[in-house]
């Protein structure tokens, strides 16, 4: 994934940095699953690929606002083809680089969508000053970066939002021609919900026009037109109308927004429409494994009503770049992307992981299963014989190298397969097959001697 990254203007606290980004080799289909382990192994994988690391540009990146300010942007970029675009509504008083927004963004990006993210006028690093925003014009900033990116070339075809920003870009949408999709996340289905969070300073507002609230415990100037503002957003006519596909994902526990909002949203919107929930995640999805979720909902999701057909390859052209990043920086979580293929990566929870995905070595003998089984029914396909159905069963262990000349206490790694033929086959066919179980070509990469080059970004 590739980042433009806003211009260093200001320099205010809070500020949150990508970590480096990593890109592996471009690689045959049969051997993903062998990198996968590679990259993804904490600590003993050493087997197979070689391995080169480069890191990922940053360009600066400004979006005009409402009234032509400047807004502080963040464009992620997919590594490859190009295949759509979205545009994200951070919450209220929040910024674009909260890790909600970045895993969302990323994992998009991942698929081939584009992700603009920027701050609203007033916030993070965007300019403007924050009392002289309402709701109103948070709505037309989203306008306004969808002009832009249209006039870039980049037309935006997907809208995400959370909180306050989920109620944005429900209005925004019908301002918005290209829009084909709407995700909310954890919003409000009357945007004066937001006003519960300075409540005791109502009355101050009111009388003064303006007053200075804390929030997350930051200082913030909140005014009367502020809410004024969002008393007036009513969501159930532009829900009702919504000419795009909705999904909601809402979180039962929420103790910000509680999930009766996300119901009023459902049943006030037309099909094509989905109800997803975020099971015991909080409003501002802080665990890495509940931001991970949703951002893999929203990925799946969004295929199905985004023009998203990728170009055939040229002919010679690798089939793309395997990555693999950091997902829970607490324990062992590994994201796994392959062009539009994703899957996780974990230990078991006794050696500090959260058992979510396969191991490094489940992963290796993962790809020596598959291409087994791969290869024994393009084998007897070829051939017209009557197989109705393979499996492969494979064990892993570490067994003391008989054979090593050096070190006769040294360890090897054993694969153990059993593979099952089902169908009217005969003694000499399944004594093929075995043979040609040992000819597919994960199974020569394993046996042979290999060179791994590892090199810093």
């Amino acid at each position: 994934m590739k980042v433009a990254q806003e211009r260093h203007r200001h320099n205010q606290p809070g500020r949150h940095h990508d970590p480096t980004l990593h890109k592996l080799p471009h690689l045959s289909p049969s051997r993903d699953a062998v990198v996968t382990c590679l990259a993804a192994s904490v600590a003993q994988v050493h087997l197979c690929l070689n391995q080169t690391i480069t890191s990922c540009p940053q360009n600066a990146s400004l979006f005009p606002g409402h009234g032509g300010q400047d807004l502080a942007a963040r464009l992620d970029l997919p590594d490859g083809p190009h295949l759509a675009t979205a545009l994200f509504a951070h919450c209220f008083t929040c910024s674009k680089d909260i890790p909600a927004a970045r895993r969302i963004a990323g994992r998009l990006a991942s698929m081939g969508i584009a992700v603009l993210r920027f701050d609203f006028t007033g916030l993070g690093h965007s300019d403007g000053e924050f009392e002289n925003t309402n709701f109103t014009t948070n709505v037309q900033d989203l306008v306004a970066t969808s002009a832009e990116l249209e006039r870039r070339g980049m037309a935006p075809s997907l809208l995400v939002g959370h909180s306050l920003g989920g109620a944005a870009v429900l209005i925004a949408a019908s301002d918005i021609t290209p829009i084909k999709a709407v995700v909310t996340i954890g919003a409000p289905f009357d945007p004066e919900h937001v006003t519960h969070n300075f409540a005791d300073a109502l009355p101050r507002i009111i009388r003064d026009g303006v007053a200075e609230v804390s929030l997350g415990g930051r200082p913030f100037r909140i005014s009367n037109d502020f809410r004024e503002d969002v008393a007036k957003g009513q969501l159930t006519p532009t829900i009702s109308n919504l000419n795009a596909a909705l999904l909601v994902l809402h979180a039962p526990r929420d103790a910000t927004v509680s999930i009766d909002n996300a119901s009023e949203i459902f049943l006030a919107a037309k099909h094509p429409k989905s109800f997803i929930t975020l099971d015991d995640a909080d409003h501002f999805l802080t665990r890495a494994q509940d931001a991970e979720y949703a951002a893999d909902v929203i990925a799946t999701w969004a295929t199905l009503y985004l023009d998203m057909k990728r170009p055939a390859p040229p002919i010679g052209i690798p089939e793309g770049v395997l990555r693999v990043s950091e997902a829970d920086a607490s324990g062992f979580l590994q994201d796994i992307q392959s062009g539009p293929h994703h899957v996780l990566a974990d230990e078991p929870a006794a050696y500090g992981g959260t058992n979510k995905g396969l191991t490094p070595y489940g992963f290796l003998s993962a790809g020596l299963g598959a291409c087994t089984s791969m290869t024994i029914r393009m084998y007897t396909r070829r051939k017209g014989w009557p197989m109705d159905h393979v499996s492969v069963d494979v064990t892993h262990d570490k067994v003391h190298g008989q054979d090593a000349e050096s070190e006769a206490t040294s360890k090897i790694d054993s694969f153990v397969r059993t593979i099952t033929l089902t169908g009217d086959l005969d003694a000499d066919q399944r004594a093929s097959l075995l043979e040609i179980a040992d000819l597919y070509p994960v199974h020569q990469s394993l046996e042979r001697s290999n060179h791994i080059e590892t090199k810093l970004a």
